[in-house]
This record gives C-alpha cells, sequence and structure tokens, in this order.
C-alpha cells in the first residue's frame, strides 16, 4: 500500500510473509517427513506409522535414499520457513520530492548486512518500466529506469499481483515522478475497436482504452500522454 503526500512517496513492497509461500513451505516438510519415516522403517524393520508401509523396501539402497531425500528436503522446508518467519525481501520504496532522493529498503536475513538501503537521484530516473510475461508461470515486475544504471526492480520478481494492480502501482509513481511508463501493451485489436468510437485510428482507440478503464481523469492525461506504443 502507498502512502502518499505533496513531496513524499512511500510504496510498501511485499516479502516473503505470503499464504501462497506458507502452502509451498509445508509441502517439503510433508513430504520430506514421509520419506525419512519410511526409509527409517526400512531400517528398523517395523512400521511406526501404518500408513506408510515399507514391507517391499530394503534399507540398502532404497531406504538410505529415501533417508536423504527427506533430509534434504527438511533442509529445504527449513530455509522456506526462515525466509517467511524474517520475511525477507519486504521493506519500501521512498521518493522524497522535497530532497530529491529516491531510496529503496529492504530486509533480508539476520547478520551485518539483514537491512539493505539503497540511495539514488530522483533526476537519475528515467521512466517506469513494467515487464509482463504472462503464461503458466506469469511475471510481473516493475523496475525504476535508470540514467546509466542498471534498471531497478521496484517489487518483488515473485509477487502476486494482478495486471490492474501493476497498471495502478506504476501510474502512481509515473504520476508523482512526472515521468513516462514504459512497457504498457494493448492489443492492436482494442485498439482498432475503440478506434470506431468517434474515428481517430488506432493510438486514439488506445487512449479511449484507457480512459474507459480510469475514473481519475489526471490519471487518465498521464497515462494519454505517455502511452507506450
Amino acid at each position: 500500500m502507498a502512502r502518499q503526500s505533496e513531496w513524499l512517496l512511500v510504496d510498501s513492497v511485499k516479502g516473503s510473509r505470503r499464504l501462497s509461500n506458507l502452502c509451498w513451505a509445508c509441502i517439503p516438510v510433508s513430504g520430506a517427513l514421509g520419506f525419512f519415516l519410511v526409509g527409517l522403517s526400512s531400517y528398523l524393520g517395523k512400521d511406526p506409522i501404518s500408513i506408510l508401509p515399507s514391507q517391499q523396501i530394503v534399507f540398502i539402497p532404497q531406504g538410505i535414499v529415501m533417508c536423504f531425500y527427506g533430509i534434504a528436503g527438511s533442509f529445504l522446508g527449513f530455509y522456506l520457513w526462515c525466509t517467511i518467519f524474517w520475511d525477507v525481501g519486504s521493506g519500501y520504496n521512498l521518493f522524497d520530492k522535497r530532497e530529491g532522493i529516491f531510496c529503496i529498503s529492504r530486509w533480508g536475513f539476520p547478520g551485518e548486512n539483514r537491512r539493505i538501503r539503497i540511495r539514488f537521484m530522483i533526476k537519475e530516473i528515467r521512466a517506469i518500466r513494467m515487464e509482463i510475461k504472462e503464461g503458466i508461470y506469469p511475471r510481473r515486475v516493475l523496475y525504476s529506469k535508470m540514467k546509466g544504471r542498471q534498471d531497478i526492480p521496484l517489487t518483488r520478481i515473485g509477487e502476486d499481483s494482478t495486471l490492474g494492480e501493476m497498471e495502478e502501482k506504476a501510474a502512481e509513481s509515473a504520476r508523482s515522478l512526472r515521468v513516462s511508463i514504459e512497457g504498457l501493451r494493448i492489443p492492436k485489436s482494442i485498439g482498432n475497436v475503440y478506434s470506431h468510437w468517434g474515428g481517430g485510428g488506432e493510438e486514439e482507440g488506445k487512449k479511449k482504452w484507457y480512459r474507459s478503464r480510469r475514473k481519475n481523469k489526471e490519471e487518465n492525461l498521464l497515462l494519454e500522454n505517455h502511452l507506450v506504443t
């Protein structure tokens, strides 16, 4: 959630403490526990849990391999739970227009450099760029395009944000910083359909499409002026 005033914009960034990560952390722990118990049962020659029979499994080599998988899965699950407990990757993006400073703050693992802070000058920001890849594993990331520097991610690469939420963040940041938005892609068919509403061609059709999706008049003007074709 972003907090905004005349001179200050603070955009919070979600970390690893999310419901999806909780589910993923439970899966390897449950599987690892099952593998380890079956391997241990093959060594002891009896089944401590009836739902995990091991009569047909020989300890060497099947049982010892299953124990190894169980231990490895436990380490993976422990790592995931640590990232959730410490909320790794959380933080905020701060834009101070009065001081002309752009600050990124993120939390990492415990240690000397657990809290990472990086500062830039706002005048170095050229644009707000959106990277959108749809498919089975969608990727939606918001970047700050810098002058003479590598693009800086403003959101987590694995953040579960919808396309509409990503557009809202991009529009809010671009409006506050008075920079353009890059990476917005609208299918030509949409522009062609909307162009028939009073004429004007594909470009005008795209602008009409944005007007239909935005109720805020100021935001409509910003998106029209910085529309990327």
